[in-house]
C-alpha cells in the first residue's frame, strides 16, 4: 500500500527518527514532514532510527499540510479529543477497509504538545482515535506503530479498489470555490462560513467523490457564478427560473 505517514511540525529529532523506525516496523516507506521545528537529519534523529536511517533521509518537507496531501485521495487525521463541529474519531480497524481500498491514503499526526488544530484535521476526511486506558497519553512513534500496524499489518488483506477517488488537492480547490459561492449567493457571510464549510465537508468527504465528480460539482458552481453576475449585468432583482446559454453538457459545466 502507497501510504504516506505525514508529520505536522515536529519538535524534537528523536521523535522523528523513532516513527521513521515505527514506520519501517511496519512496512510504511513515504514520509512527510509539514514545517519541522528541528532538524529531522539531526545525529539524535538517524540514531533514533537505527536501520529507517534511508527512510528518514528520503523524507520530504512541506511548508503547508495542504501541499503534503494534495496528491492523497484520502487523508486521516489523528485525535484524542472530541472536537466541536467535526465528526467524531473512530477506531483504527473500522477505518481500515477505506484505507486499504484506498489508492494513495495518508495519515497525519499533530505536533507532540498539542496534536492536530482544527483547520489541519479540516483537511482530513476522517479521524482515527487509538484506543487507551485511562491514562491516554501517547508519545508519537507509538501512535505511528499502532495506527500503521491496523492499516497496513492488522486483519485481512481487502482487495483494492478500481474507483479511483479525487485527490485532496481537487478537493481542497473544490471547498473554496464552494466558499467563494455560498458568500456570493448569500448562503452564509464571512462570519459563519467556516462553520458552515465544515458541515458541507463532512457532508461531501463522506461521499469520496472522483476527480470527475469533483469537476461536475465545480461546473455546477461555475454556472451559479456566471448565473448572478449575468442578471447583475441585466439589472435584475432576482434570478429568472431557466438554465443560462450553457447547459451541463459535460463534466465541466462551463459557463459564459
Amino acid at each position: 500500500m502507497n501510504l504516506a505517514v505525514v508529520l505536522v511540525s515536529p519538535k524534537t529529532p528523536g521523535n522523528i527518527g523513532s516513527a521513521a523506525r515505527a514506520m519501517l516496523n511496519m512496512g510504511a516507506a513515504d514520509l512527510r514532514l509539514v514545517a519541522p521545528r528541528c532538524d529531522y537529519l539531526d545525529s539524535q534523529a538517524t540514531a533514533m532510527a537505527v536501520h529507517a536511517a534511508d527512510l528518514l533521509r528520503s523524507a520530504r518537507v512541506y511548508p503547508t499540510l495542504r501541499e503534503a496531501l494534495a496528491d492523497r485521495d484520502l487523508s486521516v487525521g489523528t485525535s484524542a479529543r472530541v472536537r466541536a463541529d467535526l465528526p467524531p474519531g473512530r477506531h483504527p480497524a473500522t477505518l481500515r477497509p477505506l484505507v486499504r481500498a484506498a489508492a494513495a491514503p495518508a495519515l497525519v499526526f499533530g505536533p507532540e504538545e498539542t496534536g492536530l488544530i482544527n483547520s489541519d484535521l479540516e483537511q482530513c476526511q476522517v479521524t482515527v482515535r487509538i484506543p487507551t486506558g485511562d491514562y491516554a497519553s501517547l508519545n508519537l512513534a507509538q501512535a505511528v506503530l499502532l495506527v500503521c500496524y491496523e492499516f497496513l499489518q492488522g486483519g485481512e488483506d481487502h482487495s483494492a479498489n478500481e474507483r479511483k477517488t479525487a485527490t485532496r488537492d481537487d478537493m481542497e480547490a473544490m471547498y473554496g470555490h464552494l466558499r467563494e459561492t455560498m458568500q456570493l449567493i448569500g448562503y452564509t457571510d464571512a462570519v459563519r462560513a467556516r462553520h458552515t464549510l465544515r458541515l458541507w465537508r463532512a457532508m461531501l468527504d463522506r461521499a469520496l467523490m472522483s476527480s470527475a465528480e469533483s469537476r461536475l460539482f465545480r461546473g455546477f458552481l461555475r454556472q451559479v457564478h456566471w448565473k448572478v453576475q449575468d442578471a447583475a449585468r441585466r439589472g435584475q432583482d432576482a434570478l429568472p427560473p431557466a438554465a443560462g446559454p450553457a447547459e451541463a453538457t459535460d463534466d465541466t459545466g462551463s459557463g459564459k
